[in-house]
Parts: structure tokens; sequence; C-alpha cells
């Protein structure tokens, strides 16, 4: 296996930066033909020339722009990563990027980071919500320490990841005031024919509902699909059609949005996972939240 000498590569990378030879030595406090030798041990190792002669300066090959980019995002990781240790050794916040499935309901994904956020150390949390495929994607590029969702990571995907169980959940529906009483009697039967709010199309929980009303022989009239969960919550706080939550927030969707439980539909669970790069939590903050997650923080 062919191994890149990083000494090598960053006596390039300062040269191509500098835009000389001369004025890169000055920057790495080092001789002429010793920052010349190394780069050419580079060129050799990496079979490419990666800079070349014009007039009387050095502009860089087709190969030399490649491997010059690449060095950028190598060393600029590089700093990255002293920054992050020289922040934990000052006392300066932890930096906890997290990535959250836009199918997740946003009320759960506060409960599920409150316990790093207590932790004694200061976190700072950044939040990115995009869809599935895309936070995997950065999660491979370690640009995420975690993805909330609804779902374990599929060996299909070929993203080396480990999905986490945090619990299990009842799927409760709700209805504004005026409604819920009246969808209560004869529940869950009573939603045969009412409007009602589905999640997107290409959610756990969008799935779960239409098996779940295709097996017990309720069919509900869908008046909208919504992607966004928080969007879906306004429309059924206005009286739009009923929707269903997962039930461990239950307290918190009625006091949020004025809306009540008409009831918990039978035998359907919801399931959702902290998604890591391994088996191990290496970052404080999901290690907070399985051991949350294993005192039942979710289980309802």
């Amino acid at each position: 296996m062919a191994w890149l000498n990083y000494h090598h590569l960053l006596y390039f990378w300062t040269v191509a930066r500098e835009g000389s030879v001369t004025a890169a030595c000055r920057r790495l406090h080092l001789a002429q033909p010793t920052v010349s030798g190394q780069i050419r041990m580079l060129e050799r190792s990496l079979g490419h020339r990666l800079l070349q002669r014009r007039g009387r300066g050095l502009v860089l090959t087709e190969a030399g722009r490649t491997v010059f980019r690449y060095a950028d995002e190598i060393f600029a990781l590089g700093r990255d990563l002293m920054a992050e240790l020289q922040g934990r050794a000052t006392g300066r916040p932890v930096r906890f990027v997290v990535g959250v499935s836009d199918a997740m309901p946003k009320l759960l994904v506060h409960r599920l980071l409150a316990p790093a956020l207590r932790l004694p150390e200061p976190l700072y949390l950044s939040c990115l919500e995009s869809d599935p495929a895309d936070l995997l994607a950065r999660l491979a590029r370690h640009d995420l320490d975690v993805i909330l969702t609804d779902a374990p990571v599929s060996p299909a995907t070929g993203v080396r990841a480990y999905s986490h169980l945090l619990g299990r959940s009842g799927v409760s529906v709700f209805a504004v005031p005026a409604a819920a009483g009246r969808y209560r009697r004869g529940f869950p039967g009573s939603l045969h024919g009412a409007p009602f709010l589905l999640p997107g199309a290409d959610t756990m929980l969008r799935r779960a509902l239409e098996y779940w009303f295709e097996s017990a022989g309720v069919r509900p009239v869908a008046v909208g699909e919504f992607a966004d969960s928080a969007l879906l919550k306004v429309f059924g706080q206005n009286g739009l059609g009923l929707f269903a939550l997962p039930s461990a927030v239950e307290p918190l969707v009625e006091r949020r949005y004025g809306v009540r439980a008409v009831g918990r539909l039978p035998g359907l669970h919801e399931e959702f996972y902290a998604v890591s790069p391994g088996r191990q939590a290496t970052h404080p903050g999901l290690s907070a939240i399985l051991q949350a997650a294993r005192g039942g923080l979710l289980d309802s």
C-alpha cells in the first residue's frame, strides 16, 4: 500500500501558496535544496509532475492543481483538529454537530438532545436538518458527529455507520379540541372517513400509518401531505384535519399547539435512532444521549 509523506505534501502546498520556492523556504525556515528535493520525492511517489517552470516562476500542472486542492482540505482539517483539542483544554465549549432527519418531530429532537446539554462541560450545539441520504453522506465525510432519525441505516447504503436504538414510542392521533371529543367516541374506527394530515411519503411514520389503516380496515380521507412535521402541526392546529405524532411528545404537543389527543393507535409504534460513524460513542454528547436512552428516555 502506498503511503503519502505529509511533510513532502506540506512543502509542496507551501510553495504553491507562496508562489515560489524562495518564499516557501522563508515561511518554512528551511534551505532551498531541502524543499526542492523533497518536492521531487513527492512527485516521484505520486508519479506526476506537480510544478513546472514558466518564465522565471513556477506554475501548477493539472496534477499539481488536484494535489493542491486536496492538500488544502487536509491541512484545513488539521487546523480544525488542533482548534477542537485546544478548545477542550482551555474550557471552551465542545462542538457537537447533529444531523436531524427532516421527518423527525422537532419536540422529540429537543427531548433527545436535552441530556447532552446538561453535561458538566459546555457544548456548542450545531443542528443541521436534511434528508437521510444527504445526512449519511455528511456523516461519511465526518461533517457530523451523529444523526437523529426514525430508521436504522441500511447496509445497502454502503456507508460505514452504526445505528443505536434510542427507544420506541406509541403513535397518538391529535385534533383541535372541538373535534377531539367527537372522534374519541368509537376510536380508532371513528377515523374512517375523517380528514387526515399525512406525513411525507418517504417517512417511516407514513408507511406505518398506511399499513395500520389497511390492516384495520380504517380509511381516513387524506386532505394534505407534509414533509415538514412542524408545518403539519400548524395546519393541524388550525383544524384542517387530524394528524399523528409519537406518543412520547403527547403532552408537549397538546400544550404547544392547543390540540388534544384523540387516542393511541393500538399496536403501532415508532422507533428512533442515533446513527454514529462507529459502534463506540466517542463524543460526550452522544454518550449522554445513549445513557439517557438506556434509562427509558423515550419508551411510551
